[in-house]
């Protein structure tokens, strides 16, 4: 029985090539996209799982809440916080403690190279999370000062393929030797923190940040099992009267902690200083919403074309039905039909997986591998996809034609009724809606991302090159030499150097007391160190006061940018005072000059109140670079780098790579929702294509009646024009006001942002007309220009 099922369905997708070709093509760009889609949300879903004991490690999350001001959300907390939990709080199994470190030049013999992701960490380390140990006893490898744990890749650049790594030695640039004492594999990149080397929390001088006034330490705890989230995070409410409350209370500043599981940072994480690139929830769901819509398109394609081929097949289920087969048979044959198509589907679809997988890994930045096809839940995924298509896409033909009465049928009543227009129509408007949202939000994040990418920043960002010098030694007057040789280059325009540049993240945030026109305040401000060629590098204007000009400004003057002007209500900002928080000497700092607002973060932050202090010779260092001869200038700096600077392996970026780097992840997802569109677009026109085919094949010979009574082009094209036409502006009046809402909400997230305008909403309908009407057109023409003799012979 299913063996003459399939062979019927076989015959019936040869005998008509055509559009079996059509629904097999629109299932596999469906099915093909759409398990891509399945496999990116699916590693966005599984951060940090690996780790054996995920459901009960949190990471300790600090709330800041500055008088006036919106609230500090950081993922960040005090060094004693760690050591403070494991012994007050019976709660706690352990707690783990980082300490960030820059990047760090290690060298074994002639092999010298910068290693960055490099942490402190507490001797419990491997206690809390799951890394898979290559070598070394995981119980006393971050115990011992001057102990490191490195990765597998690390191992391999410093010491080859060898293995008994543990023991050996690297040293770094300060002459510090440091022994491996374990080599774990690779951190998953599915993880929130990934790291190269982990050195042992011992090695720190004894009295490193033993405070609770500085934040810069992710914190970890291991809640012992059965221990409430809820219930804990009441009990660390004491944690700010105890420890906290005689620093911050005097300044009227309000701090709590709160628990994050790690399972959750990726996708949930709205916190300031996270180690690695977030995730972003809505984008599942997006994702997860273009998955049902390409899957649905394609079943409405084939729903389309089965129903509108139902007259052909009318005869055939009159003659089954009149020999004896039953309405569950009919039933199991088109079921039987539209699963064998998504068969050959999945098939084909697999082929071009194994093909694209590579650049779909390139455009989303994820590191799939072809392992993800034969993973159990792959397996479960495809199963589900092949029945749910195949029952969806065939269930309306199946009991629609199965419910066919064989007397009409024979006696050939059934051939116009059986078109079902109505249906046909609804199916059609459903396309067209999905497909208009999907493109109106492609124009709207595409408009968005390209705004942030274009818009002013406040500052040049482009042929500036950065360069860091950082290292443990004092490097100031090579740094100076350095400068001094670089200017000698006429296509260098300008040197600078500072503690931080745009888009950076080495900015200190610190409490300050700062004058206003009734007295003084206690706030929060962004700061660090530049010299006296930074705004100039960066084209940064003066709008009061003047620039740092010499040594004599490193003691007292400061340049405020505007908004800290309009936050602090100055009528006169020039000569205004700042004082460190509970100095009562008369030190204190002035400022000298107003620079312009620019944006020092990204356009995902609002410019904030930006303070700047004046010292020469620091390591971050901007050129500003002619954009003539870019290879020869590189070449220049790269010889005069490694004369300064012998020991420091020469490195280098373009300030505007690095400030738009900050964009990365929403530039990829943009570009993954904008091809998963088109190609959602693309099965709609598929099905389109094979359905007014079908539509001017029927209409063919009242076409050719038409023509011979005189009939010119001009009047036949409407004929089937004008019915597609309504359908796609049908098709707007839905779909717009959906897209628009939608968009809306998401352009919100931004503090900056293009607003709505009416014209993604003009292009998209236009795109969908014109595609509409050259389809229609081209096979209407076709028919009207074809002789009708060919087709009215029969009558």
């Amino acid at each position: 029985m299913i063996k003459n099922l399939f062979i019927v369905a076989w015959r019936n997708l040869k005998k008509y090539p055509g559009y079996s070709i059509l629904n097999i093509f629109g299932l596999m760009i469906g099915i093909t996209f759409s398990l891509f889609l399945i496999f990116y949300i699916r590693d966005e879903l599984s951060f940090d799982k690996y780790h054996t004991k995920s459901d009960r490690i949190y990471r300790i999350n600090s709330y800041i809440k500055e008088p006036d001001k919106d609230m500090l959300k950081w993922a960040i907390t005090q060094w004693p916080l760690a050591p403070t939990l494991q012994a007050k709080f019976p709660e706690v199994e352990e707690a783990v403690r980082f300490n960030p470190n820059s990047r760090i030049l290690f060298r074994n013999g002639e092999i010298k190279l910068f290693e960055e992701k490099i942490y402190n960490t507490s001797s419990n380390f491997f206690k809390v999370f799951t890394e898979h140990i290559i070598e070394g006893d995981p119980k006393t490898a971050l115990v011992e000062p001057n102990s490191i744990v490195i990765t597998e890749s690390v191992s391999n650049k410093y010491f080859g393929s060898v293995k008994n790594v543990v023991g050996k030695t690297l040293t770094n640039d300060n002459n510090q030797v440091f022994t491996v004492k374990a080599v774990i594999s690779d951190v998953p990149r599915n993880s929130h923190m990934r790291f190269n080397v982990l050195i042992s929390e011992s090695t720190l001088p004894k009295d490193f940040s033993n405070n609770w006034g500085g934040f810069n330490f992710p914190t970890y705890v291991l809640l012992k099992p059965g221990v409430s989230e809820e219930s804990f995070m009441n009990k660390l409410k004491v944690m700010y009267d105890e420890y906290m409350a005689a620093i911050f209370a005097q300044y009227n500043i309000k701090i709590h902690y709160g628990l994050m599981r790690i399972t959750d940072i990726h996708l949930h994480s709205d916190m300031a200083n996270e180690p690695e690139e977030l995730g972003s929830m809505s984008y599942i769901y997006i994702f997860s919403a273009v998955v049902v819509f390409m899957l649905l398109i394609a079943c409405i394609n084939y729903m389309n074309l089965t129903t509108a081929r139902s007259a052909r097949r009318a005869k055939e289920i009159g003659i089954r039905k009149v020999t004896g087969s039953t309405k569950s048979q009919l039933v199991a044959q088109f079921l039987v039909e539209s699963t064998l198509v998504t068969i050959i589907a999945l098939i084909l679809s697999i082929a071009l997986i194994i093909a694209f997988l590579p650049g779909f890994n390139l455009i989303s930045g994820k590191h799939i591998s072809y392992s993800a096809l034969f993973i159990p839940s792959t397996f479960v995924i495809v199963l589900a996809m092949v029945l749910l298509v195949g029952l969806i896409g065939g269930s309306y033909p199946a009991f629609y034609l199965s419910h066919l009465q064989p007397v009409q049928v024979l006696k050939g009543s059934v051939s116009k009724s059986s078109s079902n227009v109505v249906l046909r129509r609804i199916l059609v408007v459903t396309q067209f809606t999905i497909a208009l949202i999907m493109l109106v939000c492609t124009w709207v994040v595409d408009r968005q991302l390209n705004y942030l990418r274009t818009r002013d920043l406040g500052f040049n960002k482009e042929q500036v090159i950065s360069l860091n010098a950082n290292t443990n030694k004092d490097i100031r007057s090579s740094i100076l030499s350095f400068r001094n040789e670089m200017l000698k280059n006429p296509q260098i325009k300008s040197v600078s150097t500072s503690s931080s540049t745009p888009g950076g993240d080495n900015v200190n945030f610190n409490l300050f007391t700062v004058q206003t026109n009734t007295g003084y305040t206690d706030q929060g401000v962004d700061c660090y160190v530049i010299d006296e060629n930074y705004l100039k590098t960066l084209g940064i204007p003066i709008v009061r006061g003047r620039n740092f000009s010499s040594l004599a400004d490193t003691l007292r003057s400061i340049i405020v940018n505007e908004k800290m002007v309009e936050y602090f209500k100055w009528d006169e900002p020039i000569g205004k005072r700042v004082r460190f928080p509970g100095d009562t000497s008369s030190f204190y700092l002035e400022v000298v000059g107003v620079m312009k607002d620019f944006h020092q973060k990204s356009l995902y932050n609002p410019i904030a109140p930006l303070l700047l202090f004046y010292r020469p010779n620091n390591i971050s260092i901007l050129a500003k670079v002619s954009p003539d001869q870019i290879t020869q200038t590189i070449s220049f700096i790269e010889r005069t780098w490694k004369a300064n600077f012998p020991d420091l392996a020469f490195s280098y970026s373009f300030l505007d790579d690095d400030f738009n780097a900050q964009y990365a992840a929403d530039q990829r997802r943009g570009k993954i929702y904008a091809a998963f569109s088109m190609l959602t677009i693309l099965i709609t026109c598929l099905g389109l294509l094979g359905l007014i085919a079908f539509t001017t094949e029927q209409r063919q010979k009242e076409i050719s009646i038409r023509k011979i009574l005189g009939a010119g082009l001009g009047q036949l094209v409407p004929l089937i024009t004008k019915n597609f036409v309504l359908l796609v502006c049908i098709s707007c009046l839905v779909a717009f006001p959906v897209a628009y809402i939608f968009m809306y909400k998401w352009l919100k997230i931004f503090p900056y942002n293009t607003g709505m305008s009416v014209w993604p909403f003009v292009y998209s309908g236009v795109t969908v007309l014109m595609i509409t009407l050259v389809t229609v057109m081209f096979h209407t023409v076709k028919a009207a220009v074809a002789n009708p003799t060919k087709s009215l012979k029969a009558e």
